[in-house]
C-alpha cells in the first residue's frame, strides 16, 4: 500500500488522516445538512438556532445546507427565505423523498472537508456538536456519531422508543457484530474524503441510510468516533415506527448477506500503509517469526477446539474416516481464513480464493497424517475408546501443525509484510 495520496495511488483508496489546516476565508470547513420533509412549523428556528450556536462557537468557517425532500407544504419558501436572509445557509431541493438519499446528494456535492446531519427538530443538544467534529478535523478519526446508548448520556424519552431503540441496537450487534452503540441517532459526521469513497457503496436511500453506512465503515477498519449526548424526544415525531422497523430488518439482512458472501469491496476504504499503528516498527513487540509464531499458535489452539468438537460431533453419525474427513474441511478453510489476516497481516480480498485453495493442499497433508494415524489404530486391532482416539488425532494434529506453518509460510503466504506491499515504491519501504 502506498504511503502518499499521489495521483498514482490506486482509485477509491483513501489518503492517510491528517489534521485540517485552518481554511482560508471563506471556505468552509464544516457542511451541516439538515433533511425536511414538510417541516414549516420547525425550519426556522432550528436553522435560526443552529446558525447563532455555530456563529458563536464554531471556530472555522461554516456552511449550512436545508435538503428540502419533495417538501409540499411551505418548506420550500421558508427554505429560500433562510437562504436569503442567513449567509452561509443554502437550499438544494430533491423531488423524491428519503433521508438517505437527501444525505447521499448533498454530501457527494459538498466541497467542505467536514460533513455532518442533524434532524430538524434539534432533540440533540447543540454542545455536542463541536466535539462530534473535532476527531475529525483533527484527522483522529473517520466518522463521529451522537450516542443516546452512551453511559454519561442524558436521555429524555417514553420507555416504547427507548425499548425499540436498544433491541435494534442488540440486532445489530447479534446478527451484524457492530460495535458502535447507536445507529439511529440523527447526529452524525463524516470527513469528506471517507465520504466521496463510501456513499457510493451505500444502497439505501430511507432510515436505514445511517446504520449502513456505519456497518460498512467499520468492517473496513475506519475509526468511527461516539459522543456522549443531551437528547430530548420529540413527541410530534413524523417517524412511522413500524414501517422503519421493517425496512431497518430488511436492511440488516442485505448487508449481513453481502458481507458473508464478499461481495462488497471494503478495500477501496482501506488506509494507506503506516496510518495504522497495526503496520508500524515497535520496540518490544514480537515481529517476524516471533510475532508469526505466536499469532499462529492461538489460531491452532481455537482451531484444535473447532477440529475435536466437529469430529465428536460427525461421529455420532457416521464412522471415524468420514468425521475426521468433515471436521478437518470445515476446520482447515476457517483456520486458513484466520491466519490469513490474524497471522500473516493479510487484508482485502484480493487472492482470497488462491489462499484458500492453497490452504486444501495443506489441508489434504494433514488428512493424510490423521488418517494414517487412525488406520495405525484401527490396525493394532479391537475397538479403541473414543478417548484413544481423540488422543491418537491430537497428536498426529500437533504433527501436521507444524508442517502447517511451513508450509503457510514459505508457499501460501510468502513475504507477506503488509497488504498491497508490492505498490509500495522501493525508496518508500
Amino acid at each position: 500500500m502506498r504511503t502518499d495520496s499521489s495521483p498514482d495511488s490506486p482509485p477509491g483508496t483513501l489518503p492517510a488522516r491528517e489534521h485540517l489546516p485552518a481554511s482560508a476565508a471563506g471556505k468552509a470547513v464544516l457542511d451541516v445538512v439538515i433533511p425536511v420533509y414538510n417541516e414549516e412549523q420547525d425550519l426556522q428556528p432550528c436553522v435560526r438556532r443552529l446558525h447563532e450556536h455555530l456563529t458563536r462557537t464554531f471556530p472555522y468557517a461554516f456552511r449550512i445546507t436545508i435538503a428540502d425532500n419533495a417538501s409540499t407544504d411551505s418548506t420550500p419558501i421558508l427554505a429560500a427565505r433562510l437562504a436569503a436572509e442567513l449567509p452561509g445557509v443554502g437550499v438544494v431541493r430533491l423531488e423524491q423523498k428519503g433521508r438517505g438519499r437527501a444525505l447521499a446528494t448533498v454530501w457527494s456535492a459538498s466541497q467542505a472537508p467536514v460533513l455532518a446531519y442533524m434532524d430538524v427538530d434539534l432533540s440533540t443538544d447543540l454542545n455536542a456538536l463541536l466535539p462530534l467534529v473535532a476527531p475529525l478535523i483533527s484527522g483522529h478519526s473517520d466518522l463521529a456519531i451522537g450516542s443516546r446508548l452512551a453511559r454519561s448520556s442524558r436521555v429524555v424519552r417514553g420507555p416504547r422508543r427507548e425499548l425499540i431503540s436498544r433491541a435494534y441496537n442488540l440486532i445489530l450487534r447479534g446478527s451484524l457484530q457492530a460495535r458502535f452503540s447507536d445507529a439511529q441517532c440523527g447526529f452524525k459526521a463524516i470527513r469528506g474524503d471517507v465520504a466521496r469513497v463510501l456513499l457510493p457503496l451505500v444502497e439505501d436511500t430511507g432510515w436505514f441510510f445511517d446504520t449502513e453506512m456505519l456497518v460498512l465503515a467499520e468492517r473496513a477498519g475506519l475509526r468511527i468516533h461516539e459522543v456522549p449526548v443531551d437528547w430530548v424526544d420529540d413527541p410530534d415525531s413524523t417517524v412511522h415506527i413500524v414501517r422503519t422497523a421493517t425496512d431497518d430488518l430488511l436492511g440488516v439482512w442485505r448487508i449481513g448477506r453481502a458481507l458473508a458472501t464478499g461481495s462488497l469491496p471494503l478495500d477501496l476504504l482501506a488506509r494507506p500503509f503506516g496510518d495504522d499503528p497495526r503496520d508500524r516498527e515497535l520496540t518490544g513487540v514480537p515481529k517476524g517469526l516471533a510475532r508469526q509464531l505466536i499469532g499462529f499458535c492461538v489460531v491452532g489452539v481455537l482451531s484444535t477446539l473447532c477440529y475435536l468438537l466437529l469430529y465428536s460431533g460427525f461421529r455420532e453419525f457416521c464412522g471415524p474416516q468420514p468425521a475426521n474427513g468433515l471436521a478437518l474441511l470445515v476446520s482447515a478453510v476457517a483456520n486458513t481464513a484466520a491466519n490469513r489476516r490474524l497471522t500473516f497481516g493479510v487484508r482485502g480480498r484480493g487472492g482470497a480464493v488462491r489462499h484458500q485453495a492453497q490452504g486444501l493442499v495443506v489441508f489434504a497433508i494433514g488428512l493424510a497424517l490423521t488418517s494414517g494415524s487412525l488406520a495405525a489404530l484401527d490396525a493394532a486391532g479391537g475397538r479403541p475408546a473414543h478417548s484413544t482416539e481423540l488422543a491418537v488425532l491430537v497428536t498426529a494434529n500437533l504433527a501436521a501443525t507444524v508442517l502447517r506453518f511451513l508450509l503457510f509460510r514459505a508457499w501460501v503466504f510468502p513475504d507477506q509484510r503488509q497488504p498491497y506491499d508490492t505498490d509500495i515504491p522501493e525508496g518508500s519501504r
